[in-house]
């Protein structure tokens, strides 16, 4: 391996050049699971249900029972606390009060999708659709003609939950958005590509067999329904208490000929999700309380019950310590306000396909480690966490005492636009707030690109962050 000293000399550029032959079997042992985790997982609630699954055989436990049987907390405890399906929350308890703040990793686990309307089914001209309303920044044209899938949930009127994932396996059928054929599209090759598929034409095909009653009314449709109804016992009316998303369908494969890359659906967020679920359980004792919060609608302003803005981390930070010490809403203040946070989301990589929308020096590259972003937003800075110069002069120390290979960089040329994350919202408490993650090629297209020892260093960079950060 290579050493402290090396890698604070800038001797090496890129991380793979750190390891030799017998330690890259851990780089890749990392992008397996996470491949796995993220062919299975293309929800939000899918993420939530695995992640509950893999935290409870490490010990944690739900803090409703926490609260329930009044179970008083200590250091080495392990909680998570469960938002509607969509939003979870882990706390390691530390050994210092939880006044003296908390370490905090925060991702999100929701991706750009196309979901189904509230009344989507339909007929026309002997086929059957449903219609969709597409969710976060997309590029619409890249969802046509690509094999899709259906994962979600229906929840009929009596409160029982249908669990929907088709399209997955080989045996599933698939499902997709048609295009115009290349010979009659010159009109639609005039326009610009943001309009060349209009959003309302989102409409995903999915039956063409009528039923054998010729004076039923939309027979198509009829059948779709028929098979609906003997499949999962729904009709119609049930699409009104649904949350269905449209997804790509397939698993996360190996990109290059040297494998060194993960094509994936939803690696933005998911793969910080994973990269900090991953650092959470790997720690087994810590000095402040750690905590990883994996929330939902950040694609859309982060707003709504599951979102970060809800006041469901606050309220659940609330009752540990409640049940650590006697609480008091000034305690409350103190813990949120003395913290550290690493938001975790991904970063644009530089692309050499598109280089005039970066500016190289200050851009993340694919394969040199985790990507640190001071700030965030668009066009000057607007709706950033700008993080305190102090704060990230700690992050250096910590991460080059631990060896992980990181960069820095702002996404693209100041004028060409710009993003958010979820890292103001918590800097509004006054904790100290950057955001970390991996770059990605392709981000928001159905599939995106993604470095395998970026994904390893993004590990190690929040294990580093939950162990050192002081």
């Amino acid at each position: 391996m290579v050493t402290k000293k090396d890698v604070l000399g800038k001797k090496y550029e890129y991380a793979w050049e750190k390891y030799e032959e017998k330690d890259l079997k851990n780089v890749f042992e990392v992008s397996e699971r996470y491949k796995e985790f993220i062919s299975k997982c293309k929800t939000e609630r899918e993420c939530v249900s695995e992640f509950v699954k893999l935290a409870e055989a490490e010990g944690y436990v739900d803090l409703n029972k926490i609260i329930s049987e009044d179970i008083k907390l200590k250091a080495g405890d392990k909680v998570y606390a469960n938002n509607k399906g969509k939003n979870l929350a882990l706390y390691l308890i530390g050994k210092e009060p939880l006044q003296s703040g908390m370490k905090i990793l925060g991702a999100h686990i929701d991706s750009p999708r196309l979901d189904l309307k509230q009344n989507p089914l339909y007929e026309d001209t002997d086929l059957a659709h449903f219609e969709t309303h597409y969710y976060g920044g997309i590029k619409k044209y890249q969802w046509v003609t690509i094999p899709l899938a259906i994962h979600g949930v229906i929840v009929k009127s009596d409160g029982k939950v249908i669990n929907v994932n088709i399209g997955e396996d080989d045996s599933d059928p698939v499902f997709g958005v048609s295009d115009l054929l290349v010979h009659l599209a010159q009109d639609q090759l005039k326009k610009p590509l943001s309009t060349g598929i209009e959003g309302e034409n989102l409409n995903i095909l999915i039956g063409s067999i009528p039923v054998k009653d010729k004076d039923a009314k939309d027979r198509v449709k009829a059948n779709v329904l028929n098979i609906l109804n003997e499949k999962y016992g729904i009709d119609e009316e049930d699409f009104v208490s649904a949350e269905l998303e449209v997804v790509p369908a397939g698993k996360a494969r190996d990109y290059g000929f040297d494998k060194s890359m993960v094509m994936g659906y939803g690696h933005d967020d998911r793969i910080c999700a994973f990269t900090s679920f991953e650092a959470m359980l790997k720690l087994k004792e810590t000095d402040k309380t750690c905590v990883t919060i994996l929330v939902d609608k950040e694609e859309v302003g982060s707003i709504g019950a599951t979102g970060m803005s809800s006041r469901f981390f606050e309220n659940a930070t609330a009752e540990i310590i409640a049940q650590t010490e006697d609480y008091s809403d000034i305690k409350l203040r103190r813990t949120l306000s003395n913290s550290k946070m690493l938001s975790s989301d991904v970063s644009a990589a530089f692309d050499p396909n598109y280089p005039s929308v970066m500016e190289k020096k200050n851009a993340a590259y694919l394969g040199k480690g985790v990507v640190f972003n001071k700030y965030t937003g668009s066009r000057g800075k607007y709706g950033c966490n700008d993080s305190n110069a102090e704060f990230v002069a700690e992050i250096r120390e910590v991460m080059n005492k631990n060896n992980v290979s990181w960069q820095t960089a702002e996404l693209g040329k100041v004028d060409q636009g710009g993003g958010g994350t979820i890292a103001y919202i918590l800097a509004e408490y006054a904790m100290e707030v950057i955001d970390c993650g991996v770059a990605l090629l392709n981000m928001h297209a159905p599939w995106e690109i993604a470095s395998k020892v970026d994904i390893y260093e993004t590990v190690n960079a929040y294990v580093a962050f939950l162990k050192d950060i002081k």
